[in-house]
């Protein structure tokens, strides 16, 4: 099993543990405490070109992974996902200390919804058919031909760095595809957790290797020549990097970006169901998760019950060390973010109302706390209302009507999630369709396996999740049978 708390000195590269190409380390530290506790090779262009083509050679092996058939490498997945089970306590823990997720959530997202999303895509391999026939208007038949697309660089953010690498493993694998995957820097010693458990499972040398890199050395992953597709989950300023760079290169890539989602609380919603379910919905991963319905759209007719309930719930919750299972709220990731959401803050306490929260916990040593911030009598059109602040901060906008609800929930660069709030489920699906966004809840919202899930505007490009993720990882080939 791993050992989270030791340095680590190699990467996994073509089914091995190899020495990196520098000495350059990166530093991981507690986020609960703001010690270091571990460090990590730092990739630099030459390892990037050894894991390419590790992974090159793997995916065209004339006997390799790509040429499995569907079922055979779904019993290899079968085999990972149990080895990934049996260190799914390794993984909470180092993603909790890394980058301060509650050990409650981490359990229950990095060290088990994680392994869902594998065991769904070894089903959709195990049940898969590589060709199928069509009728031709102009010949006999079209044999219509699906291949894997080649050498995936999948590019992981430190949020959910377990289930968001795993999201794209998942249905890379059941395709055929081989890949290189680059964790942030902060978060990579569950990087090292599953390849262990690749390396137990027997999947293929070169199917899977990681090497963690900087921003710059990630860039040129992007555009390595031996990349067939990208896949990257992360903030809308580095998609749109990556975008520019596939788009000249016309690679495939995925996209799954930046959020600012609305919660429309009807006038009809029962606001203890509300503020129980805008715990989770709007303040999962103490704030730092994408999808997060951080921008909540109350009707003017109860807004001061509503913003009250709101205030006295955020002030209730547990701040504290994320390793402890009594936490509701943990810290920020890093110093620096802390110092971002904190801004983002102060520039509130200049556009609208400070209700809650707006400063530091008092019972805090070390680490990067932040307390849980509600404003109200907010502006759509104010910073915080429309810009991505990824952390405890929630923004309470008044509205008249569902026909304005509907506006404001739209009036955003973002389209990635969001949720409806009513006692009348046919009246909120009837909002949930005129909202602009590519997944909503209805009195709740979490991301299903089995269904896709991605953004719309600036919220990105493609699905994850699904069936439907796998034709990004798919070539298709139609061949035309005339007699």
């Amino acid at each position: 099993m791993a050992q989270q708390q030791e340095s680590r000195n190699h990467f996994f590269i073509g089914g091995e543990w190899i020495a990196p190409a520098s000495d350059r380390r990166f530093s991981l530290v507690n986020a609960s405490t703001g010690q270091e506790f571990a460090s990590v090779p730092e990739a630099v262009e030459a390892d990037v070109d050894h894991a390419v083509a590790a992974a090159r050679a793997a995916f065209d092996s004339p006997t390799g992974w790509s040429t499995w058939a569907p079922s055979r490498r779904a019993e290899t997945m079968a085999r990972f996902s149990e080895a990934l089970k049996k260190r799914s306590g390794d993984l909470a823990r180092a993603v909790t200390m890394q980058n301060g997720m509650p050990i409650s959530l981490s359990s229950t997202f990095e060290g088990g919804f994680s392994m869902g999303v594998l065991d769904y895509y070894t089903q959709l391999a195990a049940a898969m058919q590589q060709d199928d026939i069509r009728p031709s208007q102009m010949g006999r038949e079209t044999l219509v031909s699906r291949a894997p697309i080649g050498v995936v660089a999948a590019i992981v953010p430190w949020n959910f760095p377990v289930v968001l690498a795993i999201s794209k493993i998942g249905p890379a694998l059941a395709t055929g595809c081989t890949m290189v995957i680059k964790p942030s820097p902060g978060t990579v010693l569950d990087s090292y957790i599953i390849a262990e458990a690749a390396l137990e499972a027997g999947i293929p040398a070169g199917v899977l290797n990681w090497v963690a890199a900087d921003r710059a050395v990630g860039a040129y992953l992007v555009s390595h020549p031996g990349i067939d597709k990208v896949a990257f989950t992360g903030s809308t300023a580095a998609g749109r990097s990556i975008a520019r760079t596939c788009g000249e290169m016309l690679r495939p890539v995925t996209l799954e970006l930046g959020g600012k989602s609305a919660a429309i609380v009807l006038d009809d919603a029962n606001i203890d169901t509300v503020i129980q379910g805008l715990q989770q919905a709007s303040l999962m991963n103490n704030g730092q998760a994408c999808i997060n319905c951080t921008r909540i759209l109350a009707p003017q007719s109860r807004y001061g019950q509503f913003v009250d309930a709101l205030a006295s719930m955020t002030s209730s919750l547990t701040v504290g060390n994320a390793s402890d299972q009594a936490t509701q709220v943990g810290p920020m990731a890093s110093s620096a973010h802390r110092d971002r959401v904190e801004g983002y803050i102060a520039k509130g306490k200049t556009e609208a109302k400070l209700v809650s929260g707006g400063g530091r916990p008092k019972n805090t040593d070390g680490g990067w706390f932040v307390q849980p911030t509600v404003f109200a009598d907010v502006a759509n059109t104010a910073s915080i209302a429309q810009e991505e602040i990824f952390g405890p901060v929630l923004v309470v906008i008044p509205y008249k009507d569902d026909a304005e609800a509907i506006r404001l929930a739209n009036d955003s660069a973002y389209g990635l999630g969001g949720s409806v709030w009513s006692s009348d489920e046919q009246r909120a699906r009837g909002v949930a369709r005129r909202v602009q966004t590519g997944s909503i809840g209805i009195n709740g919202y979490i991301p299903a396996i089995g269904s896709p899930f991605g953004g719309v505007k600036a919220s990105g490009l493609g699905r994850e999740f699904g069936p439907e993720a796998l034709g990004s990882y798919q070539q298709w080939k139609s061949i035309y049978v005339m007699g």
